[in-house]
């Protein structure tokens, strides 16, 4: 390729993928020059959606929220016809003490929910209210003064609150360890609330005043959606990225592995990839580099070494995806929800089951149940020294106790699909890693970060994100291309 790019997408996942499409969206009157490279053969990256006969089934994200930007992405590239939606008041549940009990969706609902204790609803009520105990401890000042997700919501709603609700929310989020996630980047929306506020009710009343929600135009090509719904398509989620790379065409580049990325006296990018038809170099004004942070850090040890080692310090740990059929005469419990999460501690090793077939009807055959389960994560790194075998044996056990008939049959095993590197996580460090990155990068102009290591790791934060880098991309080239006196 001899001309020029003007923007090099490395990744063609979520994030890579709506980039380019915002990219594409922005700059009609002069369009960039844009180029999508994917080391894997498909799109996609960890989205993942199989059939087998009457079977439907996701390997990797099962469903998003319906954020404003993924909506109007999903219906630019000629899918509104596609969205369907799980409804908003299905129960999610807590497996606690033998017992599968929903989470509580409202103030009502917390009164008379059996997941808590009266004493664990009073030392949340008067936590949220603001009477917080503040931060001590040597351990603190060991942290860099940073709260890990554990002691932040013990700290402000009790240790009930912590181990029933948030611990398997984290694990259902991250699979990740939460004496380990920092809060301020884990959660950051509500760790702001209660620097505002000095308690989560008081800093939610503060940040609304503060931040008033500004009446954008409705959209009315977008669906309405309610708060708590959860969306998907007819054919899985992977319609959305094979929909977006069939939008961008020729420029979407398949089994090109990116070999380095080296600066030119030009100010421009040159990048060396192993492609199916050999060894290619590509130059570029612009690099959007939407891999993983593990990835990045191989890219950037000859580049840029100084920030090497920060990109080495994100951990991904490995997770086990074990999809799983059941006739519905071996299940005891009413189906009748999103799922249920599992905090440690109970005797069950898997993290969490996904009803799959209840959430979205039409994937399964009559007759039959989809269970997709979560099992390893950070707090069972040891899920990655068993077999394919052993994990199925373990995960069915697990589902005896919270959701089978004890003399329930055999699964049939649609899927076991260990991700030896899964979901990024978000720990103490966190924010002064990114610092750290971003600072390095000021040495670098025309190079972007873009995955879900920065942001959030949900589909509508990895979209919103791109969204976001698209225009910063789009001002920087507008800027650039404005005529000097």
């Amino acid at each position: 390729m001899t001309e020029i790019l003007d923007v090099l997408v490395v990744g063609a996942g979520i994030s890579g993928l709506s980039l380019a499409h915002k990219l594409t969206k922005l700059d009609n009157d002069s369009p960039l020059k844009i180029l999508v490279a994917e080391s894997q053969n498909r799109v996609g990256g960890n989205i993942t959606t199989v059939s087998q006969g009457e079977f439907l089934w996701e390997e990797g994200p099962n469903s998003f929220s319906p954020t404003p930007e993924l909506l109007k992405l999903a219906i630019d590239v000629g899918l509104k016809e596609d969205l369907i939606f799980a409804g908003r008041k299905l129960p999610r549940y807590v497996y606690w003490n033998r017992q599968l009990l929903p989470v509580p969706m409202s103030p009502i609902a917390m009164l008379q929910s059996k997941l808590l204790s009266n004493a664990g609803k009073l030392r949340a009520l008067v936590g949220a209210l603001g009477f917080v105990p503040p931060i001590v401890g040597i351990h603190m000042s060991q942290q860099g003064g940073e709260e890990t997700v554990s002691q932040f919501f013990q700290r402000h709603l009790g240790l009930e609150v912590m181990e029933r609700l948030v611990e398997p929310f984290v694990s259902g989020v991250y699979a990740g360890n939460p004496n380990q996630l920092s809060a301020n980047a884990a959660f950051a929306k509500v760790a702001r609330m209660a620097d505002i506020g000095g308690g989560l009710l008081p800093g939610a009343v503060l940040s609304g005043i503060r931040n008033p929600k500004s009446k954008v135009a409705v959209d009315s090509n977008i669906p309405k959606t309610r708060a708590g719904e959860l969306g998907s398509f007819r054919g899985g989620l992977e319609v959305l990225p094979k929909a977006i790379a069939a939008y961008l065409g020729e420029v979407v580049k398949l089994s090109w592995h990116l070999i380095g990325i080296r600066r030119t006296e030009k100010q421009t990018y040159i990048a060396e990839f192993s492609t199916p038809n050999g060894y290619r170099q590509i130059e570029t004004r612009t690099i959007a580099l939407s891999n993983p942070a593990y990835t990045c850090a191989e890219l950037f040890r000859p580049l840029l070494p100084e920030i090497a080692s920060a990109f080495d310090e994100f951990y991904y740990p490995t997770v086990a995806c074990v999809v799983l059929a059941y006739p519905v005469s071996s299940i005891k419990a009413k189906i009748d929800g999103f799922g249920n999460l599992i905090p440690r501690g109970q005797g069950i090793r898997t993290l969490g089951t996904i009803w799959s077939s209840a959430l979205f009807s039409g994937r399964t055959p009559p007759g039959w149940q989809i269970f997709t389960n979560f099992i390893g994560g950070a707090t069972d790194p040891e899920i990655s020294q068993l077999d394919s075998e052993a994990i199925v044996a373990q995960v069915h056990q697990d589902l005896c106790q919270t959701l089978l008939n004890q003399d329930a049959e055999q699964p049939k095993v649609l899927a076991v699909h260990i991700w030896s590197r899964a979901i990024p996580q978000y720990d103490l460090g966190h924010n002064s890693r990114l610092a750290q990155i971003h600072h390095g990068l000021k040495s670098l102009p025309g190079l972007y970060l873009c995955s879900n290591y920065i942001g959030g790791v949900a589909l509508g934060d990895c979209v919103r994100r791109s969204m976001e880098v698209g225009t910063e991309i789009s001002r920087v080239w507008r800027i650039a291309r404005q005529p000097t006196l």
